[in-house]
């Protein structure tokens, strides 16, 4: 699958906040640099771009104030669409929906952070929606704070690489074809 002109790259939630301690340990130390991949493909082939980001109304929160700020070589660009969202999902509030619809794009590659969070509500609802979702699963990442143990008596924390991976498997075959960059962009 290279980029066409049906299909929007949506990236979500590429923000300098995520780099906070406060999330804990992280998996996939690559995804910023796989997502960059996909960003200069879809960029070269002249393809439809689409940023989200997240901005907290949490006081404290690493996505507010320059913590809201796109990581570098992952911002947008000009003539790239960008979304600003409060919620989980990049669909809620933000017109988005709307703006694929008028640009006639009906599938959607997905990158972004975090894995179990903004990137899962966003598939579901995509898919949902009726889009055709690909999910660039190796330019996705999660951290282990977003367990919260507390409901059950087993171990007190999965690690990031687990809760990354169930996050898919939830996914895949239900709302999304999950692969990695190589396959999407056809290079390995």
């Amino acid at each position: 699958m290279k980029p066409e002109q049906n299909t929007a790259l949506l990236l979500i939630d590429f923000q300098k906040g995520f780099s906070a301690p406060v999330w804990g340990a992280r998996n996939n130390p690559d995804a910023e640099a796989n997502a960059a991949r996909l960003l200069a493909a879809w960029r070269a082939a002249g393809a439809a771009v689409v940023h989200v980001r997240h901005l907290s109304r949490d006081a404290g929160s690493p996505l507010t104030g320059a913590g809201a700020d796109w990581i570098e070589g992952l911002g947008p660009q000009d003539g790239e669409a960008v979304f600003e969202k409060q919620v989980n999902s990049a669909f809620i509030g933000t017109g988005l929906q709307d703006w694929l619809r008028v640009h006639d794009l009906d599938a959607l590659v997905i990158a972004g952070l975090t894995t179990p969070h903004c990137v899962s509500t966003t598939c579901r609802m995509a898919a949902n929606l009726g889009f055709q979702v690909t999910l660039a699963h190796d330019a996705c990442a999660a951290f282990t704070s977003n367990a919260d143990t507390s409901w059950h008596t087993g171990p007190p924390t999965f690690s990031a690489a687990q809760i990354h991976d169930m996050a898919i498997a939830h996914l895949h075959g239900e709302f999304l074809d999950a692969k990695p960059v190589s396959a999407i962009l056809c290079d390995g």
